[in-house]
């Protein structure tokens, strides 16, 4: 499946290493029974968009603008309830307004970056995501967690692989998919195939233009993989195999 442009193609430097292969039948029922996919993005500041030069370059617009070119006979729409500088639990409150009422056949949830700042605490975190979970759940809605992003001086917060591990337990359990924002960042920062100020901005917290762009793509590429079965092309220009 060919991108909007090769450039393109470094996005997906390392996706055989993490790849993304979510499971979304209530996405896939939606789109064979009405021919529509809605899609809720909830989270804090990346899905906001902070550090994005524009509106349309946050990580849920490009998602919308790549997921109705890859699928054009869909009614796509990509919601974007991103609030900057929200914790899990301000996203649990506005749950079933943000998400529930919108009808979605999937959500994704982007959080714990600001508990990890933070600190406050592990278990406490860990109650308040099962809690999204099965309350999205129980609405027959698909998830997908967003890992925490890597930071080039994550250094500064020495508990942080400790709250991504409560994130990916929790989703876990409820055999949710995670998206390895993480390990995925990490990897485009070491391929060199990207300066540092394409990734993460001044401020070395919030990404900027390239790496939303990149992570829209990445994210695209599993839910059509889920919904169609295509096979995105890799950045050495083979198939991926899985």
């Amino acid at each position: 499946m060919a991108l909007a442009g090769s450039a393109d193609l470094r996005c997906r430097s390392g996706a055989a290493h993490y790849p993304f292969q979510p499971v979304l039948p209530a996405a896939k029922a939606a789109l064979r029974e009405t021919g529509k996919l809605t899609i809720v993005a909830l989270g804090s500041s990346t899905t906001a968009g902070s550090g994005a030069s524009a509106e349309d370059r946050s990580y849920p617009a490009v998602l919308q603008e790549e997921l109705r070119r890859r699928l054009p006979n869909a009614d796509v729409r990509v919601v974007n309830k991103g609030v900057g500088g929200q914790s899990a639990y301000d996203m649990l409150l506005r749950m079933d307004g943000d998400v529930i009422e919108q009808k979605p056949s999937v959500v994704i949830w982007q959080t714990v970056v600001n508990e990890a700042i933070s600190q406050m605490g592990e278990d406490k975190l860990a109650k308040i995501l099962r809690k999204g979970i099965r309350k999205v759940q129980a609405a027959s809605i698909d998830m997908v967690m967003m890992d925490l992003q890597w930071l080039p001086r994550e250094g500064r917060y020495p508990r942080y692989d400790d709250y991504r591990a409560v994130l990916k337990k929790a989703a876990d359990e409820y055999g949710v998919s995670v998206f390895p924002r993480y390990g995925m960042m990490k990897d485009w920062a070491r391929s060199k195939r990207f300066t540092s100020e394409e990734l993460v901005g001044m401020d070395g917290t919030h990404m900027v233009d390239a790496g939303y762009r990149c992570l829209a793509i990445r994210i695209a590429d599993g839910i059509v993989g889920a919904l169609t079965g295509a096979k995105p092309e890799l950045a050495d220009g083979s198939k991926a195999t899985n």
